[in-house]
């Protein structure tokens, strides 16, 4: 099976069955994305398929119907995404084992809508849970990250 993954093409030798998940991180050793609870109630297997925020744990790799973006394919160190940015600046990050997929999910959530209520953050961001309880810093970064991508 070939999968593009933050823009490079690889091939597996994997069950189709096998969670993506699983592909990514034993398969391909993409350990960025975390195991958290294996059904989808956590949001630390967080990617994104063709840009929307998916749930890596569920969808098997016969299923994934297009290029698939880890943390590592959303910016990089010289060219940080807006969220990347804010998240320092905001110094979101504690224990950081949800961070990749709160920040990919926060990523979904500006793709969509640009300027984000604390409600409508509240909802993107409420199937992503954080351990350390940083949920104030993250509306605050998600937000700082709205008004950086609105001035570029």
């Amino acid at each position: 099976m070939d999968l593009t993954i933050n823009g490079a093409s690889h091939t597996v030798d994997l069950p189709d069955d096998m969670p993506l998940l699983w592909a990514l991180r034993d398969g391909l050793n993409i350990i960025s994305v975390k195991y958290g609870c294996g059904i989808a109630q956590c949001g630390a297997c967080t990617v994104h398929i063709d840009g929307e925020a998916v749930r890596s744990c569920q969808v098997v790799l016969a299923d994934v119907w297009g290029e698939i973006t880890t943390i590592e394919g959303l910016g990089t160190p010289e060219a940080l995404h807006a969220i990347q940015a804010a998240w320092i600046d905001h110094q979101v990050a504690q224990c950081g084992y949800c961070q990749s997929g709160q920040i990919l999910q926060a990523a979904d959530l500006l793709a969509r809508n640009p300027e984000p209520s604390d409600d409508d953050i509240d909802a993107a961001m409420s199937g992503n849970l954080c351990r350390c309880g940083t949920y104030p810093r993250i509306r605050a970064a998600v937000h700082a990250a709205a008004s950086m991508m609105q001035e570029s």
